[in-house]
């Protein structure tokens, strides 16, 4: 895949969200499957809770009889019994917690090894169709969600277990003291359920919002952790910080919707947990004037605080935190894969664009630094034709390098439009129109080979020996003994750092090149090579020159002198602009033993401008 020099990858943008109803149907299907094929291990787990069912009923009858027939009847023994039946009920929880989590596990633990195996299938699947590209979403499935799935569903099958026997025994005994009772205590919990259930689809779509810009987000940084160095040398620091706020922001969008609609479902407990037992106080007159037993009062009211209430509590709570990200979770195993990434086609293997046409343009541009700044570029507009090559010249400060950062599209203009081969400018496809060689070459610790090859990972040894020849890195290739000896960026000098930067982009071949003073600390001889090779390329080139010969060379040259601008042939602008006629007498000098021009920084005088043959000497 072609890409530039120096450039920091745009910014992720969170997935697009899933039809919520694709996506439960999709869990559910998938659910039933799993649950089908396990129908024995649920009905042993339904087989130990019937322990907690005989618990919860005998908790609150076993109350209502002390006291009806015990205490209240003037027979303390028989109330003592009874409460004495309650509390033996309670001994058998012991074991049938451990025979629950037995049992547990035999649902749990194959839904993580499916999803294991699912993930890890798609991802050697996904590997072999995109060429050895492993996909980092597949990454987290394996090491991160398939464990939040794991526990999400420990927890659901756990909570929902226990509600669903808790509450038949709170039922069961509701309706053995009277039936009366449900009439004051089932409309509340309907209500409150009925309410709470209404919440988990925006919930759970809240919570897939908030996933997806949490994965945006840390994909985002991690791009950034591997290209600061491409972020600095593209000046392209106030873009990424501003994709990074952006980011940022949907993210805090997301969690407060999430924020919101858990405040509904504060309300909904309420509802559930706390209306029952209220409202059975302010009935207790009307029902122990119809019949309703003293010791049946105190009974119902055990069960909704000690049973019922906990117990809706508990359920409400598990779906919606742990039950809506589960959902989510499950949703993106069971989803379909996403598309291979289509990845521009090099240019070597895609017809060059026929010689003449615009390859890129500027449109009455406008650029500034800031609102109230001077504009660098003024209403600059320009056309940049394959096969065409262009200088940019002018005094330090000028606007060369914001010319060339606005048309490789690293720095949007403020005003005006660019476009690239006909179509707006857009960052998806910068990698496959443009090359963007700042003067500080980017080379990392590999072999020769991985670092000419960064833009073109499918370049042969033949096109790499040919383009060696080409622009002369046969010196360096002979120093380093072959193309797979490992480079070690601080022993290479500025030179051989430009050489192997200018080889990657020449493999890369791309429509449009743009040389940022790429060629500074070549020797002129080297230089020259370079520019006449990238211009016997189809692609256009851009070059902002530091030397004379440079634009000499250009079939055109822009002369920059802040927002003023003159573009010409060399020999027409020696005629008509006085500024360039200026420069030519101020160029830095062709001979690299004379001292250098007016225009070399101070603190580069006396470093070399040359190729160093040898590598420079470690630092004591």
């Amino acid at each position: 895949m072609k890409g530039e020099e120096a450039r920091p990858r745009p910014a992720a943008q969170p997935a697009a969200r899933p039809r919520r109803d694709g996506s439960l149907r999709r869990v559910g299907r998938e659910a039933r499957a799993f649950l089908r094929v396990r129908t024995g291990v649920v009905l042993r787990l339904a087989g130990w809770s019937l322990l907690e069912f005989a618990q919860t009923f005998l908790g609150g009858f076993g109350v209502a009889r002390a006291l009806d027939d015990g205490f209240l009847a003037g027979r303390p023994l028989t109330g003592l019994l009874w409460l004495a039946l309650a509390a033996i009920a309670v001994l058998p929880s012991v074991p049938a917690a451990r025979g629950v989590f037995s049992r547990l596990a035999d649902l749990v633990e194959p839904l993580r090894d499916g999803l294991v195996r699912r993930a890890v299938s798609r991802a050697l699947s996904g590997a072999l169709e995109r060429s050895g590209d492993v996909s980092t979403r597949s990454l987290s499935q394996v090491t991160h969600q398939s464990e939040i799935a794991r526990d999400g569903w420990a927890g659901l099958v756990l909570t929902l277990r226990s509600f669903v026997f808790t509450a038949a025994g709170a039922v069961t005994g509701l309706l053995a003291l009277s039936p009366a009772l449900l009439l004051i205590v089932l409309p509340p919990l309907l209500l409150g359920a009925a309410l709470f259930l209404g919440t988990l689809p925006p919930m759970a779509a809240r919570q897939r919002d908030y996933l997806a810009a949490d994965e945006a987000y840390a994909a985002h940084a991690g791009r950034l952790a591997v290209s600061v160095r491409d972020i600095a040398a593209a000046g392209a620091a106030g873009r990424t910080v501003a994709e990074s706020r952006t980011l940022a922001g949907v993210q805090l969008a997301a969690s407060r919707s999430l924020a919101r609609w858990s405040a509904v479902r504060v309300l909904a407990l309420a509802v559930c947990g706390r209306f029952p037992p209220l409202l059975l106080l302010l009935a207790a007159p009307w029902l122990l004037r119809n019949g309703l037993t003293p010791g049946a009062l105190v009974g119902a009211l055990t069960y909704l605080t000690q049973a019922l209430a906990p117990a809706v509590q508990a359920l409400m709570t598990m779906l919606g935190t742990v039950g809506g990200r589960l959902v989510v979770v499950l949703d993106r195993f069971t989803d379909a894969p996403p598309p291979p990434a289509e990845d521009p086609p090099p240019a070597r293997d895609a017809a060059p664009p026929p010689r003449g046409t615009p390859v890129a343009e500027l449109h009455e541009v406008t650029f500034a630094y800031g609102p109230g700044a001077q504009p660098v570029l003024d209403r600059l507009s320009l056309t940049i034709a394959a096969g065409e090559h262009l200088a940019v010249v002018g005094p330090s400060g000028s606007g060369k390098s914001t010319l060339a950062a606005v048309l490789a599209g690293t720095e949007r203009p403020t005003g005006g439009a660019v476009r690239w081969q006909g179509r707006p400018a857009r960052p998806a496809d910068a990698t496959s129109v443009r090359v963007l060689l700042p003067q500080h070459a980017y080379v990392f610790s590999g072999s020769l080979r991985d670092n000419l090859r960064y833009l073109r990972p499918d370049a042969g040894d033949r096109e790499i020996a040919a383009m060696a020849d080409t622009l002369g890195l046969d010196a360096l290739l002979s120093r380093l003994g072959s193309l797979d000896a490992t480079l070690e960026p601080d022993r290479l000098s500025q030179g051989e750092r430009q050489l192997i930067a200018l080889g990657r982009a020449y493999l890369a071949a791309p429509p449009l090149l743009i040389l940022d003073e790429a060629t500074s600390r070549l020797d002129p001889a080297a230089e020259t090579r370079a520019e006449l090779a990238f211009g016997a390329l189809p692609g256009a080139l851009v070059v902002v020159a530091h030397r004379l010969g440079s634009a000499r060379r250009a079939g055109r040259t822009l002369v920059m002198d802040g927002p003023r601008t003159q573009c010409g042939t060399p020999d027409e602008l020696l005629r008509s602009c006085a500024l360039y006629r200026d420069l030519s007498g101020l160029w830095k000098p062709e001979d690299p033993e004379e001292p250098p021009g007016p225009e070399e920084p101070e603190e580069e005088r006396g470093q070399e401008r040359g190729i160093r043959s040898t590598p420079p000497p470690s630092p004591a």
